[in-house]
């Protein structure tokens, strides 16, 4: 935990690289309700597998121009034609299959809007709509929670999103809160 002069106190995790503290000061573990935002970092949750979070970070807004500000509605309507438009963009992470699961995704979601249901609620149905808190100085990368909800994603279709990936998403989303002990957003993040 350092201070960088700012008199704030830090997960370890963010201390290091600008990028990686400023969305850690503003957004990781913040619960987050917005669907369409919880949909957008699943997706790049998934996109990460295999890589650094810092990777994808680096990545966020080509993503975002690559794929319509992950509107899912627009994402949906997706064919082949944009798949190898995406494949072909070298500002994002060109996995074919990771493509074509956004993609998918994006059906699913609005499959879900179709039959009125909420991706907001569906995502934290898995706490009963409550922030867990972790317990501030180990590191799990995936939980019983996160195996339940990686199992309800897979069955519904959804594709990489393994337990260590659904359980990354949750902290990013704040459904969990996982800031250190001593880090000034644990407070803030709730739970």
């Amino acid at each position: 935990m350092t201070d960088h002069g700012d008199g704030e106190r830090r997960c370890a995790w963010a201390q290091d690289d600008p990028l990686m503290r400023a969305y850690h000061d503003q957004e990781w573990g913040i619960p987050q309700r917005d669907p369409r935002m919880l949909w957008e970092m699943l997706m790049l949750e998934g996109f990460q597998a295999g890589l650094a979070w810092i990777t994808v970070l680096r990545k966020r807004e080509a993503f975002r121009a690559a794929f319509a500000g992950f509107d899912p509605a627009r994402v949906a309507g997706f064919g082949e034609a944009n798949i190898e438009r995406l494949m072909g963009d070298a500002g994002i992470i060109r996995a074919r299959a990771k493509i074509v699961a956004t993609i998918a995704g994006a059906r699913i979601y609005g499959e879900m809007q179709q039959r009125g249901e909420s991706f907001s609620d569906f995502c934290w149905s898995f706490t009963g709509g409550k922030v867990l808190t972790g317990n501030g100085h180990s590191w799990l990368t995936s939980t019983p929670l996160s195996e339940t909800a990686s199992k309800e994603m897979k069955r519904r279709g959804f594709k990489f999103v393994g337990p260590t990936i659904v359980h990354a998403w949750m902290q990013a989303v704040g459904i969990v809160n996982d800031h250190d002990t001593h880090c000034f957003r644990r407070r803030q993040a709730g739970g």
